[in-house]
């Protein structure tokens, strides 16, 4: 696509109009799940401008340094992020590739909107991560999926070779203080083992760690780390607010995370 005046035409002659926020919306037809609402965006813009996520962005960082594949030809290729809400992960891993452009994908135009102020360097748009994604085969060296839907087929698809997928996934004790205090959703035992064995058909392993610390909460960061998740479809505010009330202030937090690097196959 080429862009002209605001528009991104494509060779067959089809134009989408970048929305005055920064983003382009290409979801085609009806989405597969739902997409986060404004509350769920700003609940998530607030947590994460706190610096609670941080250990995982700055690990996310290291690992793209340590993983990404050298330029082919002069050519990085950029930095895509599947299902990367607000761009607060993205924009940290844009440091590390100075040279190189980020793609931001979401299906919450709501998402887009803050994604596409969140680096000079990532451009946002509307789109189903279990659809077609809108990339040229090819067309990234990283690809970032942090608590995320993804498409194993697809994401190979657009991964030069050589190039390196990166997932975040929460392990059973993240959040563990919360889940029965809250009622939240928890996390599966074999959550990793299930992800390795998804992906296995298109890609390898090459790398996995593990990042736990500890976050100290008030009663206002709780509900909206819960509130910019999945936990918000199934939670009640005035039950929420009632539940929270009832914990420690500040209220210690386990946040505990894997990253996993992979290669496409040959």
């Amino acid at each position: 696509m080429t862009m002209t005046d605001g528009v991104l035409r494509c060779a067959q002659g089809h134009s989408f109009d970048v929305a005055k926020q920064g983003y382009v919306n290409l979801l085609r037809g009806a989405a597969k799940f739902s997409a986060d609402t404004a509350a769920m965006v700003a609940a998530r813009a607030d947590f994460l401008a706190a610096g609670h996520y941080a250990p995982i962005a700055g690990a996310l960082a290291a690992l793209a340094r340590e993983t990404a594949p050298e330029a082919t030809g002069g050519d990085l290729g950029c930095v895509v992020d599947i299902g990367g809400g607000t761009g607060y992960h993205l924009a940290r891993v844009m440091s590390e590739f100075p040279d190189s452009e980020g793609i931001l994908l979401d299906i919450s135009k709501f998402a887009a909107r803050r994604a596409a102020r969140a680096h000079p360097r990532i451009s946002a748009v509307v789109a189903d991560a279990w659809d077609g994604l809108p990339l040229a085969d090819g067309a990234a060296s990283v690809v970032l999926n942090v608590f995320a839907p993804r498409n194993p087929a697809e994401l190979r698809r657009i991964l030069r070779p050589g190039g390196v997928l990166l997932v975040v996934t929460p392990r059973p004790d993240h959040l563990r203080e919360l889940v029965a205090a809250l009622g939240l959703l928890r996390v599966g035992e074999q959550k990793d083992e299930r992800l390795a064995d998804r992906l296995s058909a298109h890609f390898t392993e090459v790398a996995r760690e593990r990042s736990r610390s500890t976050m100290t909460l008030d009663h206002k960061a709780l509900p909206q780390l819960v509130g910019m998740g999945p936990n918000a479809w199934h939670q009640q505010s005035e039950r929420l607010e009632e539940r929270v009330a009832r914990l420690p202030e500040p209220c210690d937090v386990t946040l505990s995370v894997t990253l996993t690097a992979y290669r496409p196959l040959v």
